[in-house]
């Protein structure tokens, strides 16, 4: 009871609990980043994963959408709703059966997707001529020299490729975080050094007041 008592009359300062927040911001940067170095060292492991993982992801949401589409089977949309979600349980369930299959697919979709981008990004910076150009041009170099890597080696390039992009994304994702939450806790800092300053300031202030008062 008295240190419940303690805890009410003496709460903590809001810097401390965004101190807190950042600090676990921070942390989660860390685990993301160790998540992320993992994956770049056992990609093919990353890559069947993150396939899984996509899988339940699809079977979970289907299932959710299902029963929502049940209980509102009495509106315009109950059959959109219900083919939506009969797509993505099967989907997640061959995802999940053939996670193999599934990753070869998606790279094969990736590379094309790349190559396409890149090749409307060239031939667009070689006719508009803006101010990007060179970069644009870069950009669909770069794109189209990444896709032919990935189709040269495709089916076995499905292996690493997926494991690659979700292990950098990971590592640059957990770098931003602890960026955001040191860069955090050290606004938090200099604003409760700052918000000390002003006190002790006033404080001196009204106590060298008092004093004068009393001469």
């Amino acid at each position: 009871m008295a240190t419940l008592r303690a805890h009410y009359r003496h709460p903590k300062p809001p810097e401390a609990r965004l101190s807190r927040t950042f600090g676990w911001v921070a942390a989660l940067g860390v685990i993301l980043i160790i998540g992320g170095i993992v994956g770049l060292l056992y990609v093919g492991f990353a890559t069947l994963t993150t396939m899984i993982l996509f899988g339940w992801l699809l079977l979970v949401g289907g299932i959710v959408g299902l029963f929502q589409a049940v209980q509102n089977r009495h509106s315009s949309f109950f059959w959109l709703a219900l083919v939506v979600a009969a797509l993505n349980i099967a989907a997640g369930i061959i995802v999940i059966r053939f996670p193999g299959v599934t990753a070869a697919a998606l790279t094969m979709f990736a590379a094309l997707l790349f190559l396409t981008g890149g090749i409307f990004r060239l031939f667009g910076g070689l006719v508009v001529r803006g101010p990007q150009m060179v970069w644009t041009i870069v950009q669909g170099a770069v794109g189209i020299l990444l896709a032919v890597l990935v189709l040269a080696h495709w089916p076995d390039s499905s292996l690493y490729v997926i494991g690659t992009f979700v292990s950098l994304t990971l590592l640059f994702d957990g770098l931003g975080l602890i960026s955001a939450g040191i860069g955090g806790r050290r606004i938090v800092s200099m604003v409760t050094e700052a918000r000390t300053a002003t006190e002790e300031g006033s404080l001196h202030t009204q106590q060298g007041g008092q004093q004068r008062s009393v001469e």
